[in-house]
C-alpha cells in the first residue's frame, strides 16, 4: 500500500502547490482524471483475483477520499483567501469623515451676465427680461427693419407655431424687442400713452429717463466654433430729452474698462447701419497687454436710436433721443475667460465647467 500513500502524499503537495484555482483544476486532473493516477489504478484492477479486487479496491477508496479531502481543503483555503483579499480592497476606515458631494456653481456666461448687470446697475440701469417666443411686431416691425430684410428669412431665424402670414410668431433673434416692451411700459405708466398704432397721439410730456438692459438668450440659425443656434445678447437703452452719442462712447467705455478691469483699454466707434440706429457704430476694443494686446475685437453694435423706433415706443422723436447698444455676453465671457471656441460652454462638460466655480 505504500504506492497508495506516496499518490496520497504527492496529490496533497500538488494541491497545497497550487497559488489559484486554474492551478488547482490542472492538479486535481493528474490525480483524479479521466487520465489520471488514480483512474488507472481502478483499470489495473481487472487481472487482480477476487479476493485481491475487494482489498486492493478498498484501499484505492481510501486513498481517493484522502486525496478528494485534500483538494476540497485547498479549494476552501483559496477561496478563503480571495474573499479576504476583496474585503481588505474594499474595506471602509469608519474612522474617516464622510465623503460629500462637491458644491456646484454658476456657469461661466452666468457669471458674465451677473458682472454686466451690476455694472450697469451701479449707473442706474434697470434689468428687463421678457419673452424668448416674440412676435413680428416687436422682434422686427417695431424696431424698423424692413418686410425685405434677410434676417426675416427662414434663414436666419427661427419661426414657431402660432400668428398669422403677416405676423408670425417667432424665436426671438435679439433682446431688442425688451427695449420697446419697457419703454412702452415706461410711457404708459407716466402718460397713459401706449403707442402710436392704438389710435393716440406721440407723448411728449416730462417723465423720468429710460435707462434698461436685456440680458437672454436669443436664437439664429449659425452654428460654427463662435456661433450657436442659441446664445446670448445684453441690449442696452438710454433715452431722455438730452442723451447724445458722446453719453453712449462714455457709458460703454466706463464699461469695457470696469467688465475686464483694464483702464487702458481702447475704445474705436466704426461707422456702420443697423435699422434701428442713425447714426449707427460697431464697437471695437483693443487690449494694450496681454496675450490678445494690439488686436481690435468687435463687441457690439451700437448708435443713436432711430425716430422711428422712438415713435413706436410711443414717444415723441423731436422731443426725445437716445442710444442703444447690443453685445453678446458669450463673446465678453470668451475674451475674459481665454476660450476660443463657444461650443464648450455648452457641452456640458463638468471638467471645462468647474475651472470657473
Amino acid at each position: 500500500m505504500s504506492d497508495l500513500n506516496a499518490i496520497v502524499e504527492s496529490a496533497t503537495a500538488a494541491f497545497a502547490a497550487a497559488q489559484t484555482p486554474a492551478d488547482l483544476e490542472n492538479a486535481k486532473a493528474q490525480y483524479l482524471g479521466k487520465t489520471g493516477r488514480m483512474t488507472e489504478l481502478m483499470k489495473g484492477m481487472a487481472a487482480l483475483s477476487v479476493d485481491e479486487k475487494k482489498t486492493r479496491g478498498a484501499a484505492i477508496n481510501v486513498a481517493k477520499q484522502a486525496i478528494e479531502s485534500a483538494l476540497n481543503a485547498r479549494r476552501q483555503a483559496l477561496a478563503d483567501a480571495e474573499l479576504q483579499a476583496q474585503l481588505q480592497a474594499e474595506a471602509l476606515d469608519v474612522t474617516l469623515p464622510g465623503r460629500q458631494r462637491g458644491q456646484g456653481g454658476l456657469h461661466p456666461v452666468s457669471l458674465t451676465l451677473e458682472r454686466i448687470e451690476a455694472i450697469f446697475g451701479s449707473m442706474g440701469f434697470d434689468v428687463a427680461q421678457g419673452p424668448e417666443i416674440e412676435s413680428d411686431w416687436f422682434n422686427f416691425t417695431a424696431l424698423n427693419t424692413p418686410e425685405d430684410h434677410p434676417a426675416r428669412s427662414m434663414h436666419d431665424t427661427f419661426y414657431v407655431e402660432g400668428g398669422t402670414a403677416t405676423a408670425p410668431n417667432l424665436l426671438r433673434t435679439h433682446t431688442s424687442p425688451m427695449q420697446i416692451r419697457h419703454a412702452v411700459q415706461h410711457v404708459k405708466k407716466y402718460s397713459g400713452i401706449v403707442n402710436k398704432d392704438a389710435g393716440q397721439s406721440l407723448f411728449s410730456g416730462e417723465m423720468p429717463e429710460i435707462r434698461v438692459i436685456a440680458p437672454g438668450r436669443t436664437y439664429r440659425v449659425d452654428s460654427d466654433a463662435t456661433h450657436s443656434p442659441m446664445f446670448h445678447q445684453c441690449e442696452g437703452l438710454w433715452v431722455g430729452e438730452n442723451v447724445s452719442f458722446k453719453d453712449l462712447k462714455y457709458v460703454f467705455t466706463d464699461f469695457c474698462r470696469t467688465f475686464f478691469e483694464s483702464d487702458d483699454l481702447v475704445l474705436r466707434f466704426r461707422p456702420s447701419f443697423f435699422p434701428f440706429t442713425e447714426p449707427s457704430a460697431e464697437i471695437d476694443i483693443q487690449f494694450q497687454s496681454g496675450p490678445l494686446a494690439g488686436r481690435w475685437l468687435e463687441v457690439a453694435g451700437s448708435g443713436q436710436v432711430h425716430p422711428n423706433v422712438i415713435r413706436n415706443m410711443g414717444l415723441d422723436p423731436e422731443k426725445f433721443i437716445g442710444f442703444a447698444f447690443g453685445m453678446g455676453p458669450d463673446r465678453l465671457t470668451m475674451l475674459r475667460y481665454g476660450v476660443n471656441d463657444l461650443r464648450l460652454f455648452f457641452d456640458g462638460d463638468i471638467r471645462f465647467l468647474s475651472q470657473f466655480q
